[in-house]
């Protein structure tokens, strides 16, 4: 499994971190691209940000027809089936991704992963099991896929007894969350987004939540709250 193509932008010459955003059902990499120059990072920061495309395929809900997509969407009930296998795949592409920005010199904890809708399920999905501690994920718009499989994964976790498994588990609960909804999303009410960040804290994880009065978007005041929570895990103080 080679790692998908993708648009890339560097806010520095020599980029220390990288930021890697999956894009939405149907769009592509180029989808955020025009945000990292909103953002304003301090000169300071040098930032790669990596704008993976998701792969073409089939997509149920759209007549079979293919598309841009992380995983088949086979219903529109929030209460039906779910593509396991294409969450499973997507993030092991996601997992490869995060790998080669290891390998090019991001550290792990200077990595991370985040996502808008159905990117944003596959950036949970895999910070949240990944075998390192991430930077941290950014989940826009979003909702938690498989969550009874991620109950069952955290509940085995947190009841591992051996000293080192505890350490190991307790160190992934440090892992930072930002997850940001629209209150008038049609697509993806916002009801998903607050029942994940219910699943996750109740896991242990420290969540930051914020809603906007707006659709299924992004707004200038969420940007600037991604600024902020950025820069403060891949700023110079989260150095220390």
């Amino acid at each position: 499994m080679q790692i998908p193509s993708a648009v890339e932008l560097a806010t520095g010459p020599e980029p220390d971190c990288s930021v890697i955003w999956l894009h939405g059902l149907g769009a592509d990499g180029h989808d955020f691209e025009p945000i990292v120059p909103e953002l304003r990072l301090p000169p300071g920061m040098q930032v790669r940000f990596v704008f993976p495309h998701a792969p073409e395929r089939p997509v149920t809900i759209n007549g079979g027809m293919s598309m841009r997509a992380w995983y088949d969407i086979l219903t529109l009930d929030r209460n039906g089936p779910q593509d396991e296998a294409g969450v499973l795949e997507s993030g092991q592409l996601l997992e490869r991704v995060i790998e080669h920005e290891h390998q090019r010199g991001s550290d792990y904890a200077r990595i991370v992963v985040a996502g808008f809708s159905q990117g944003g399920a596959i950036a949970l999905h895999t910070a949240l099991r990944f075998r390192q501690r991430l930077a941290g994920v950014m989940a826009l718009s979003t909702y938690l896929p498989l969550s009874q499989s991620f109950a069952t994964e955290v509940a085995a976790r947190a009841t591992a007894h051996a000293t080192a498994h505890a350490t190991a588990h307790a160190d992934a609960l440090a892992l930072p969350v930002f997850m940001a909804h629209g209150s008038h999303d049609p697509m993806l009410p916002i009801d998903l987004g607050q029942a994940s960040r219910r699943l996750l804290e109740q896991a242990g994880y420290p969540v930051e939540w914020h809603e906007y009065a707006m659709a299924h978007s992004v707004c200038a005041e969420e940007i600037a709250d991604i600024r902020r929570w950025l820069i403060a895990v891949l700023g110079p103080m989260a150095l220390g």
